[in-house]
């Protein structure tokens, strides 16, 4: 077990965090006014539950700020930095990556039945299913629109969008199925969380000028975090506070979700793996005794241990993709502050 923290050490995070507060503040101030330009267009019932979902104001349309994270806009803006300049169609870039998240968002929470979306209610719940899914369907129209003219963006964002998909119907398919193998599993996270993110990057690349090759190592580089992105949340999913994460502890293991975590447990073939099986196999809600024992199957059967060693060799494979980019350095230090933050995060 680790020892305590250095006074270096702990100076060093805390300038990193700083740091990242900076890069988020920047991307959102150039981004902001270009989704929110789009969310205006709207018809009204539209756009208050987009703004709703997008943290603006609450269910009566009154100004409130309960923000996401930013990661994606942020690698946006950086990696269009890295690869020469960060302008206006840096920050369309941004803002059509921010849209198809927050699409993606609406109807993942429509699907798995979440009722929580960044610590309030979601907005299906407050506005009707019907609702949800629509606006989530204007704002993926509205990403599409922010990259008009531009087919080169058009299609990487559109493949994304089919990876994003692709990876969703399998993440749903998992939840009837008692077979699910970790290579599957994995390859629903490069779907699911790693191609929005790699588009982000190659997207906030061709921005800012760099060729199409480059481009695509960015685009790997953002791919390959996105992995790991996902592990982490996976892994705070099981044992993340519910004070920091905004959902109940342990809700992926109650709703019986295939995480990826779980999916090596239950593949590890151990005595652990048969009795995470049964639990799994279960049709009555679980307890928190039951929440808690399931957390402790799967950290006993090896999923813990190899999610977090997953997400550390997806992180190396990340940066070997940024280098060979040939990114500014300045911004390249930037991006491996902002990719090592998003990863060690707790919420």
């Amino acid at each position: 077990m680790a020892g305590p923290m250095t006074r270096g050490q702990v100076s060093g995070e805390a300038a990193a965090h700083r740091s990242l507060r900076l890069l988020v503040d920047e991307a959102r101030a150039l981004v902001e006014p270009v989704y929110r330009q789009a969310v205006d267009s709207l018809p009204v019932r539209m756009r208050q539950i987009a703004g709703y979902h997008a943290g603006w104001w609450d269910a009566e349309g009154q100004p409130v700020r309960h923000a996401g994270k930013a990661v994606r806009p942020t690698l946006t803006l950086t990696c269009a930095r890295a690869a020469g300049s960060c302008g206006e169609a840096a920050a369309r870039a941004g803002a059509a990556v921010e849209l198809v998240h927050d699409f993606s968002l609406l109807h993942d929470d429509v699907m798995d039945g979440d009722l929580t979306r960044r610590h309030r209610p979601a907005a299906w719940a407050v506005f009707g299913v019907g609702q949800a899914i629509l606006v989530g369907d204007v704002l993926l129209a509205s990403a599409v629109r922010q990259l008009s003219g531009n087919p080169v963006a058009i299609d990487v964002l559109t493949r994304a969008l089919l990876d994003l998909c692709r990876g969703q119907s399998a993440d749903l398919e998992f939840e009837q199925r008692g077979d699910v193998t970790l290579a599957e599993c994995v390859a629903m996270a490069e779907d699911k969380t790693g191609a929005l993110l790699g588009a982000a990057c190659e997207l906030g690349a061709l921005a800012g000028g760099a060729d199409p090759a480059a481009a695509r190592r960015y685009g790997g580089f953002g791919r390959q975090l996105g992995v790991a992105f996902q592990l982490t949340d996976d892994l705070l999913g099981i044992w993340g506070d519910p004070e920091t994460t905004g959902k109940p502890a342990g809700s992926d293991l109650s709703s019986r979700k295939k995480s990826l975590p779980v999916v090596a447990a239950l593949t590890a073939g151990t005595a652990g793996s048969r009795r995470l099986a049964w639990l799994y196999g279960l049709d009555e809600p679980w307890d928190a005794a039951a929440v808690s024992h399931a957390a402790d199957l799967v950290e006993a059967a090896g999923g813990r241990e190899w999610a977090q060693a997953e997400a550390d060799r997806r992180m190396a494979a990340a940066y070997s993709e940024l280098a060979g980019a040939r990114p500014d350095p300045a911004a390249e230090a930037e991006l491996h502050t902002l990719a090592s933050l998003v990863v060690r995060r707790n919420h």
